[in-house]
């Protein structure tokens, strides 16, 4: 089991930092006594759904209880299947400032220093010296927007920033409606059509005899190698802006034959691509008569 903890001053982007760790497959949990992470692992441990890795975010809301931390570190490092890092993440005191004037919201010391920002900063920073002395990574936020800061974020923890995007690559007929979750659609309604070929029509565009139907064409070829152009160069756009889900769809009159093909082909093109991709074909069994 891996187990991050991640912790450091409050406006330094902790919210952030756990939003990307949740779209890399992270179980995260946010603000948990320290005193019982270790009983929480161990809850994680048995779990039927066989949670292995925990991302858990710890700041100075804990008052008094946040001390704990060093006692349940120390516990848990000594479990043999249990691996521990601590994540600390910071920025100066005028970024922090900023950032709260910004949000209008209430640094968490607030009412301890009677509003003083400068003060209450100051006292967490006090507070957090040692588990920063300790921390396995760092970042130094102040420079970084959101998107940049959940790229460093990536880095550290992906062997490649991509495999946090998972691409949907889906097929639908627009008779059934336009798909209302895509991101991207393309209409292939321009091209042959298997259904009316009658060897062909109670086939789908999984079947290997309709996607050589479709992509016999030369259109059919051309608009592929045009879309895998683009995507190309769009994919990494969408993960350097921190994007965790892109939805492709590929739409035909009855989401059977040539949207399948493409679906097909395109997840197949972009698997091979090194991303990770899931395919979903909405109305292929639509008006099946079993």
């Amino acid at each position: 089991m891996k187990l991050l903890i991640v912790t450091g001053m409050s406006g330094s982007g902790k919210s952030s930092v756990m939003d990307v760790m949740e779209d890399i497959g992270f179980y995260c949990i946010d603000n948990i006594p320290p005193k019982l992470i270790p009983q929480f692992v161990d809850l994680c441990r048995k779990s039927e759904t066989g949670l292995s890795r925990i991302a858990v975010a710890l700041d100075i809301r804990t008052g008094d209880m946040f001390t704990e931390i060093f006692r349940a570190l120390q516990a848990l490092k000594a479990e043999e299947d249990v691996e521990v890092k601590v994540l600390f993440i910071e920025s100066t005191d005028e970024v922090i400032i900023k950032r709260y004037k910004e949000t209008r919201r209430k640094h968490p010391l607030d009412d301890k220093f009677n509003g003083n920002m400068h003060e209450a900063i100051h006292y967490e920073r006090c507070q957090l010296s040692q588990l920063r002395e300790i921390a396995d990574y760092y970042i130094e936020s102040s420079e970084y927007s959101a998107a940049q800061l959940k790229e460093q974020v990536k880095n550290i923890f992906l062997d490649h920033t991509s495999d946090s995007l998972v691409i949907k690559v889906m097929s639908f007929g627009f008779k059934y409606g336009v798909s209302t979750e895509a991101d991207l659609v393309f209409d292939v309604r321009c091209l042959p059509n298997p259904y009316y070929v009658p060897e062909l029509r109670s086939h789908t565009g999984v079947e290997e005899c309709v996607q050589e139907y479709v992509m016999l064409s030369e259109q059919s070829q051309e608009l592929f190698a045009r879309l895998s152009d683009l995507l190309n160069f769009l994919i990494p756009l969408y993960v350097r802006e921190g994007k965790s889900q892109l939805v492709i769809a590929f739409g035909c009159t009855g989401g059977k034959h040539r949207s399948i093909t493409f679906a097909e082909l395109m997840s197949r093109y972009l698997t091979e691509e090194g991303y990770n991709v899931k395919k979903y074909h909405r109305d292929i069994t639509k008006d099946k008569k079993f």
